[in-house]
């Protein structure tokens, strides 16, 4: 298999510029299910026509309806392709930014929850699809009602069972946007090592940062970038909480690390050696 440090310089020569723009926060918020149900609906009634008569022409009738199926198809379409559109796709980022989400939020549940929303959108565009077609052959101001009622309530069911995805990925946009900004392509300092022995103290007084320092162990517990200058030359340094000798498993802030010292090690090892 591959190394990490393959996938990276493969992914650099694939897409030299991709990760350097991409940005977590600039990812839209999620809607709940029934928020989004209530928008498109609302939305429906507004931007198509509401009265229909019995006296009009059946074509007139089957018309009416038949754009009404159509916009609250298309409207739900744009709602879901956003979404899937927003988040980033494991495949198309830095590997870095992949293992980083694999790690916090389970690669295979992260894809599950994109890829069920988007086989609802297809099936909402089939739904509609559908009963446009059989609303070209409605007969009667009622049956073409019934129809429209039909096709427009299969739609909202069909986006009711997203309801546990789409709050996922709310929690998932809510925790990336969190994340600090760390550019894997920059020269980088890592500073880690045990609790309590001045690694945010070292981070403060070589960058601007302000962290939090007390005078016990544990008071850092997620990642902080900083930024300084060494000979002209500007370097990230990254503040990570303390390491202990225990699994995994055992120590649940520990995860956000992990993934940054493999993204980082040429950096350190080259920063070593020269204080050696």
């Amino acid at each position: 298999t591959q190394s990490t440090w393959d996938l990276q310089f493969q992914y650099l020569a694939e897409n030299p510029m991709s990760a350097l723009s991409y940005n977590f926060k600039s990812i839209r918020g999620v809607l709940p299910a029934d928020d989004i149900v209530n928008v498109v609906l609302s939305k429906t009634q507004r931007k198509t026509p509401t009265v229909v008569h019995a006296k009009y022409e059946v074509s007139r009738i089957r018309a009416f309806y038949m754009r009404k199926v159509k916009f609250t198809a298309e409207s739900i379409h744009e709602k879901l392709t956003t979404i899937i559109e927003d988040f980033p796709k494991l495949d198309d980022i830095h590997p870095f930014f992949a293992d980083l989400i694999n790690i916090l939020y389970d690669r295979d549940h992260y894809k599950l929850a994109l890829g069920h929303v988007h086989s609802a959108r297809n099936i909402i565009d089939n739904i509609g699809k559908d009963y446009v077609r059989l609303l070209k052959y409605g007969d009667s101001l009622y049956r073409c009602k019934m129809l429209k009622r039909a096709a427009l309530g299969r739609m909202v069911t069909m986006l009711r069972k997203l309801k546990s995805t789409l709050a996922y990925l709310e929690e998932v946009r809510k925790h990336l946007a969190r994340l600090p900004s760390i550019d894997p392509f920059t020269r980088t300092l890592l500073v880690c090592g045990y609790p309590n022995v001045g690694k945010s103290s070292f981070v403060n007084n070589i960058t601007n940062a302000q962290l939090e320092v007390q005078n016990y162990p544990f008071t850092t517990q997620s990642l902080f970038v900083g930024h300084t200058d060494y000979n002209y030359v500007r370097w990230q340094v990254i503040d990570t909480p303390g390491i202990l000798d225990r699994p995994l498993e055992a120590v649940s802030y520990t995860h956000l690390t992990l993934p940054t010292i493999y993204s980082v090690q040429i950096s350190v090892v080259a920063v070593s050696l020269k204080k050696k």
